[in-house]
């Protein structure tokens, strides 16, 4: 492989419980109450979307949305990078003819609240937001955008997440897909990824 494409949450950083538990706190405050399981289900795709298949009436999606993300902040201690990944990100950006993308449901201004300040923008050439394409994952599109950008060969490029959103997204868009397994989950719906991935370091042997 020669194009690493990265998911970001539950892949590069731990930030279920920062997302989770505000998104919790939220809904309470509307008494709308879900077991902290069922909350975790919806991680890895857009917010929208994580509400609306948790049953949010439509006419409160929108403010719960802001609330949401005004709560974040209060639970930013929660994310951390995993161990191990600053060095395999360092090692892998290092090898010749290789280049690494994000590509990731977050929204860019929450990248940059969430992701800068550690430090991980370094070692990508080309970075995907929620905004950047009209379909988010499990469609393919944000995927293809990284792909375009980085002019790269469908058979030499793999996508990086943890979730069978990201599974989808990565064989709809006509590429490999590496799960990860060092998160706190136990994912579903990932039978069929190509690679797995039990610590960031053995990203390294999929390099060539």
């Amino acid at each position: 492989m020669k194009n690493f494409i990265f998911d970001v949450d539950g892949t590069l950083l731990d930030t279920e419980a920062m997302y989770m538990k505000a998104l919790d706190k939220v809904l309470r405050q509307h008494q709308i109450s879900h077991p902290y399981s069922e909350l975790a289900q919806t991680f890895g795709i857009p917010s929208l979307d994580a509400l609306k298949q948790l049953n949010v009436p439509t006419d409160m999606l929108q403010p719960i949305l802001n609330e949401w993300a005004q709560a974040i902040p209060e639970f930013q201690s929660l994310a951390h990078v995993y161990d191990g990944i600053e060095a395999m990100l360092k090692q892998l950006s290092k090898q010749s003819d290789t280049q690494l993308a994000i590509m990731t449901s977050k929204q860019k201004y929450e990248f940059k609240r969430d992701v800068t300040p550690l430090g991980l923008d370094q070692y990508f050439s080309e970075f995907v937001f929620f905004e950047d394409a009209k379909r988010g994952k499990p469609a393919p599109d944000p995927i293809l955008v990284a792909m375009n950008r980085l002019q790269a060969d469908p058979a030499e490029t793999v996508y990086i997440g943890d979730t069978q959103y990201d599974l989808q997204a990565a064989h709809a868009a006509g590429v490999k897909f590496g799960l990860v397994l060092w998160g706190n989950r136990t994912p579903q719906g990932v039978d069929d990824a190509d690679y797995r991935l039990t610590s960031p370091k053995e990203m390294l042997s999929l390099v060539g």
